[in-house]
């Protein structure tokens, strides 16, 4: 049974594993102030091309949006997100549990617009709503799109012109960073949003994210937030010896680039045979409408996950490949598909 199920299947890259392991003996202090944690900073300022930047290692993904979104409002002001965003869907409600509403907005291919903000900023006019006060994105989406330049250029316009903090989930940014569509930069990244975090979790990391905060207005007494939480980690050299390994040289990106390139097999495959797409996916998300009855033969074979039932006779499933998935499984898949098909 091969998982095409998640990008966090697998472990560790085995460079991280070998550092973990040749380190482990070493004495370092704790909660992120380890000599490792300090180079890894500087390692991702490097790669953004500014020393201007707060940079925070944190455990997982929920855990960062919940600290972040929930540090950067006042507790009447709320999010606005795509109505697919992590947050909304995927966090059993941990922004809201902090007093937060997310207004969702239903965007294009999991992406929001300006057209998206504005609406929603001009749904919300007095105090008897909640004011809108920061817009939520991913990159790549959840349904495997990219923002490209233009697109992220017109949003972080809009935002400052109603006066919205633009912040970034990174998950799968490394999925987006090398797609072949992609013309963006991390640099691009910080210049255009207010906080940003890089993942770490689903590109070759056992756990961890990276974030990055760049309005000044927005750091102040930050690490007492992330204790506050509890994901101030006493090892944290644990998070910083995975993000040195990840950015000390082009690991991170070239593990990326694997799994989009995984991805990018199985899909100019499933066009060749005619399979329907939710969309042309240019990261390592992939998500093809199939019958009920191939569904039910790849699964003896294959795990990945039934997204929804399209009709009586059909549904799509999701399709991750990841920086470690083996080209000979995905070989395996594309010749069993081709005799289904």
């Amino acid at each position: 049974m091969y998982k095409f199920t998640n990008d966090y299947s697998e472990g560790a890259h085995p460079q991280i594993l070998k550092a973990l392991v040749e380190t482990n003996l070493e004495q370092t202090i704790g909660y992120g102030e380890d000599k490792f944690s300090l180079e890894a900073a500087e390692l991702i300022k490097k790669k953004l091309g500014r020393n201007d930047v707060d940079i925070h290692l944190i455990p997982g993904g929920t855990q960062t949006n919940l600290i972040a979104i929930s540090t950067f409002l006042r507790p009447h002001e709320a999010v606005i997100a795509p109505l697919t965003g992590h947050v909304e869907v995927h966090e059993t409600g941990a922004i809201e549990a902090t007093g937060h509403k997310i207004i969702t907005m239903e965007g294009t291919e999991g992406k929001l617009g300006p057209a998206d903000v504005t609406r929603a900023v001009q749904a919300h006019t007095n105090e008897h709503m909640v004011k809108p006060r920061l817009v939520y994105i991913s990159n790549a989406t959840e349904v495997g799109s990219i923002y490209t330049k233009a697109e992220l250029t017109a949003l972080s316009d809009a935002c400052r012109e109603h006066k919205l903090l633009l912040f970034m989930d990174g998950a799968r940014l490394g999925s987006a960073l090398t797609s072949t569509e992609n013309d963006l930069t991390l640099g691009d990244i910080s210049v255009l949003v207010d906080a940003f975090y890089i993942g770490g979790t689903k590109n070759g990391a056992l756990i961890g994210e990276a974030l990055v905060i760049c309005t000044d207005s927005l750091k102040e007494d930050f690490r007492f937030h992330i204790k506050q939480k509890g994901a101030l980690l006493a090892k944290g050299r644990l998070l910083g010896l995975q993000f040195r390994e990840l950015f000390r040289d082009n690991l991170f990106f070239e593990l990326a680039e694997h799994a989009n390139t995984m991805a990018a097999k199985i899909q100019d495959a499933l066009v060749a045979l005619d399979c329907p797409l939710l969309l042309h996916s240019p990261s390592n998300q992939l998500f093809p409408i199939l019958s009920n009855q191939i569904i039910s033969e790849l699964e003896k074979s294959y795990s990945f996950e039934i997204q929804k039932r399209v009709d009586a006779d059909h549904s799509m499933i999701r399709l991750v490949t990841s920086w470690a998935t083996r080209e000979s499984a995905v070989d395996e898949f594309i010749a069993d598909l081709r005799k289904l098909l």
